[in-house]
């Protein structure tokens, strides 16, 4: 497709996608940039990234520096004299001695239709802010948090029961293809990024395992997609008995109410709970180091009526 010289920086499986992209296409980076080995599994055992996984198998050299802001670091990478580089879910800041390297300068692949939710978590942040739709952008990298001009988007509708990992799969292979769709054009440039309007700005945090706790406070629609948006990581949780349970599916439940927090009924219909403005029903939970069941086998295992929920 081209001859230019790339450098591609990512680590998880959203990135991934690009990363196969770019192969599929012909478009292979002439090395790539991913986090260093880390601890994983049972036995905590130092694990490559997905990105390093498939560059190893497919020949691609890989680096895996701590920090890109060493200087021999810098110059090994001007050395290379990238046409450009292309940045996806990479989770190291490249500073400006960086970004100013390559020719077409540093394309990050980013999973929201900016200037909505830039920010660290944007598919999780759609989903519990009730968006029907989203998208990936193709921004300009800069100095700012995802502030950056952007080349092209590419938007998709968020169904009313996706998870943020089905979703998250379908926006790493969307980026995919916009990235080889468009490649071409920043290479020669031909295409002129859009700078975004800073007052639509919204932003979406590093989540943090407190965060994916419930409110019972909040109204029913929301406590749901709350749980929609922290499945499958760290998942939605509560506490009973002093023990922090999981939900990791629940609806609406229509014509009941009582004291917030509280499990008005339990049953092979699920388990209801009064939150505001109504009460949810619970259909799928999981208790410490236990396997995921319906909520009616959940209540089949103790009286759970009349007992008030607390905050994780």
């Amino acid at each position: 497709m081209t001859a230019a010289k790339l450098l591609f920086a990512g680590t998880p499986a959203f990135a991934l996608e690009s990363l196969r992209a770019l192969h599929r296409s012909g478009s292979s980076p002439a090395a790539v940039l991913t986090q260093p080995d880390r601890p994983a599994g049972r036995g905590k055992k130092l694990t490559g990234s997905p990105v390093k996984q498939f560059a190893v198998a497919e020949g691609i050299p890989v680096w895996q520096p701590q920090s890109l802001g060493d200087a021999d670091v810098v110059a090994k990478i001007a050395a290379m004299e990238p046409d450009l580089i292309v940045v996806a879910a990479y989770g190291l800041l490249l500073p400006q001695a960086v970004l100013d390297i390559p020719r077409r300068g540093c394309v990050n692949i980013h999973a929201s239709l900016l200037p909505r939710w830039r920010g660290a978590a944007p598919i999780q942040a759609a989903i519990a802010h009730g968006d029907t739709q989203t998208g990936i952008s193709l921004m300009q990298m800069g100095a700012g948090l995802d502030t950056g001009p952007v080349f092209a988007s590419a938007s998709t509708c968020i169904d009313a029961h996706e998870t943020a990992g089905a979703l998250h799969d379908r926006l790493a292979a969307l980026g995919g293809e916009l990235l080889v769709a468009k490649l071409g054009e920043i290479l020669n440039g031909s295409v002129e990024p859009v700078s975004q309007d800073g007052a639509l700005a919204t932003y979406a945090g590093k989540i943090r395992t407190r965060d994916a706790a419930i409110d019972w406070n909040l109204a029913p629609e929301q406590i749901q997609r709350h749980i929609r948006a922290y499945d499958p990581v760290p998942g939605a949780s509560f506490i009973l008995d002093g023990e922090i349970v999981k939900c990791w599916k629940a609806e609406p439940a229509d014509g009941h109410e009582g004291r917030t927090g509280t499990i008005l009924e339990a049953g092979k219909g699920g388990v209801v709970v009064a939150c505001s403005r109504g009460a949810l029903r619970l259909l799928e939970v999981q208790r410490p180091g236990k396997r995921r069941v319906t909520a009616a086998e959940f209540a089949g295992q103790g009286k759970l009526a009349g007992k008030r929920l607390g905050r994780a």
